[in-house]
């Protein structure tokens, strides 16, 4: 089976613009993807889709096919499947090439599980599934204990009476490391204008991980738990020159995300 790795790094952001070209720990956010992605032994070829422009020189230097994203995939309205599908048909014609599957790496996650991504692909084959997610446990941010707000008044999400964490129902989320899905199934149709998740497939499975194998950079504090990991590790390349350039922005006030926020 042939697989296709696309990475994603769009420019435009709210809480960190260009956030996949900052320094961390001595290396662009986006080489961490494209390393995670060139240590795997599943994958064929690696290509990097995106409309930044530091974003495809960086790409270009670690020797990465590079597609340039047209605007209207690249706003915050323009779809993931949709973006990987223009990658995946650019690199199939101007290769020769046909993928069986593609594996979409967001650029922000500089941190993943080592061999997470032929875990995916591996799972996705022998399962004969549609897709296949990378999944953490949600641990106390659990919807048991979580509440809707009528002006102050807190109105339980779902009713119940449980104290003990150990009682809540084990509840998973997608951490953004890996997503694996088949051909047929990044093509699959929507069943309605607002089906963002049609490429899923009807098969979806996930492959769980423990919650600190993953870090997605969506906010400051993100770059922060990131770098913190980095720097107990030998991937961290700190030199007082990159320290001092990185420039970060300060951040006033709280800045939510989706879990669907563009990429």
């Amino acid at each position: 089976m042939s697989v296709l790795a696309v990475i994603l790094a769009r420019a435009g952001s709210k809480g960190l613009p260009d956030k996949c070209v900052l320094p961390l720990c001595g290396r662009p956010m986006l080489a961490y993807t494209i390393g995670h992605a060139r240590q795997a032994e599943s994958l064929d070829a690696v290509v990097l889709t995106t409309d930044s422009e530091r974003a495809a020189a960086i790409g270009r230097e670690h020797g990465v096919f590079v597609v340039e994203r047209p605007p209207e995939l690249a706003d915050d309205r323009a779809t993931v499947d949709a973006a990987a599908r223009h990658a995946l048909e650019v690199y199939e014609r101007e290769n020769d090439y046909h993928a069986d599957a593609v594996v979409l790496l967001y650029a922000n996650v500089p941190i993943r599980a080592d061999g997470i991504i032929d875990r995916c692909v591996r799972h996705l084959f022998e399962t004969g599934a549609d897709s296949v997610r990378t999944l953490a446990a949600v641990g106390k941010m659990h919807p048991d204990w979580m509440h809707r707000l009528d002006g102050d008044r807190m109105i339980q999400y779902r009713e119940n009476s449980i104290y003990r964490r150990q009682d809540l129902e084990p509840v998973y989320m997608h951490d953004a490391a890996v997503i694996a899905v088949t051909r047929g199934s990044l093509y699959t149709p929507p069943a309605h204008e607002e089906d963002f998740h049609a490429f899923f497939g009807e098969d979806r499975r996930g492959v769980v991980q423990a919650p600190e194998d993953t870090v997605d950079v969506d906010t400051l504090a993100d770059f922060y738990h990131a770098e913190a990991i980095l720097r107990t590790r030998s991937e961290a390349v700190i030199s007082p020159g990159l320290e001092s350039e990185r420039r970060l922005p300060i951040l006033t006030g709280a800045v939510a995300f989706t879990q669907h926020e563009r990429r």
